[in-house]
């Protein structure tokens, strides 16, 4: 008993009554048992492919029936591969997979909520895929998609904003600008600062690829006011998206040279409805009757900073004179 009392110190397992072998195999508790799982997972690496690099399936067929069931299996790894799977149809088989765009993008768009960042970029660089791909095609199924993409962009991990950013960036550059705008502009009004400033981004790039007619087109008078409402917004990135789109909209203005007949009280007489047809609006008066004295205030300080001197005068003179 004396020679047992300092084995009792310790835990021991085996016979009290015989010696401890030298190693001894202890039975797996309920956590040890998860154990091996937990480590398998861990070990696990994603290899985040970029588009060029990669290579074409084997067997399309077999893909397309296997894709749907890997984009909603429970197994995250499955997940990645049906991932990596839909960039490699779109790109190597669209016509292929064009059927079944309307069921992969709510699973792509579930994948972006995935907790896993793995998971997440995977679907962000699946979404960029989509994009360069389908074009216009998918602009019916894009409201849920743009939405998790700007929250991503803008709240996860680095690695992960930055594959959001980049999507985002394809989005703008693939998907034509009149079927877009529509869709970024009640983002510019959410709730979520980064949310905006991410949205005036996408903004800011797709105005410029309407191009002048375009703009025209679409109403110029319609994207000052947008651009107008980001200028006070919180966030500074926000506010220099909509300086850049207000710049380029104050260019394409004053190439156009527009002759638009102001508005003319009933007791105006003939004379002066002629001369006020035969004198162009200026951005400045042009503004001042599409906006608040306030928005159009802030504009024309943005629109002016880079004018030139003698422009500058003309303008002073006009504020001076509102004012």
């Amino acid at each position: 008993m004396s020679e047992c009392k300092p084995i009792l110190a310790k835990p021991c397992v085996g016979k009290m009554n015989g010696p401890l072998p030298s190693s001894v195999a202890l039975p797996p508790s309920v956590g040890e048992s998860e154990k091996p799982e937990a480590e398998k997972a861990a070990t696990v690496e994603v290899e985040y492919i970029e588009s060029e690099n990669l290579d074409n399936v084997d067997d399309a067929d077999a893909v397309l029936k296997s894709v749907l069931a890997g984009l909603d299996s429970k197994d995250w790894v499955s997940v990645c591969d049906a991932l990596n799977n839909v960039r490699r149809l779109s790109i190597f088989h669209k016509e292929a997979m064009l059927h079944l765009l309307e069921k992969v993008i709510p699973l792509v768009v579930k994948s972006l909520k995935n907790p896993r960042s793995a998971v997440c970029k995977t679907a962000c660089m699946t979404s960029a895929d989509i994009f360069s791909a389908y074009n216009d095609h998918i602009t019916d199924l894009l409201d849920s998609l743009l939405t998790q993409l700007l929250l991503k962009s803008s709240q996860d991990k680095r690695f992960v904003c930055e594959a959001a950013e980049k999507a985002l960036t394809s989005m703008t550059k693939y998907v034509s600008p009149t079927l877009l705008l529509p869709k970024l502009q009640p983002c510019l009004k959410n709730r979520n600062p980064r949310i905006r400033a991410k949205a005036s981004l996408c903004f800011s790039r797709s105005v410029p690829r309407l191009g002048v007619e375009g703009i025209k087109k679409y109403g110029i008078d319609k994207l000052v006011q947008a651009a107008a409402s980001q200028l006070s917004d919180q966030l500074p990135e926000s506010r220099e998206a909509a300086r850049t789109v207000l710049l380029e909209l104050q260019t394409v203005y004053e190439k156009s040279h527009p002759l638009i007949k102001p508005e003319t009280s009933s007791s105006s007489s003939p004379e002066e409805e002629q001369i006020s047809e035969a004198e162009p609006i200026t951005w400045e008066i042009f503004c001042q009757s599409k906006l608040s004295a306030l928005s159009a205030q802030a504009v024309l300080r943005v629109t002016n900073v880079v004018a030139m001197p003698a422009r500058e005068g003309m303008v002073t003179t006009g504020s001076s004179s509102t004012s």
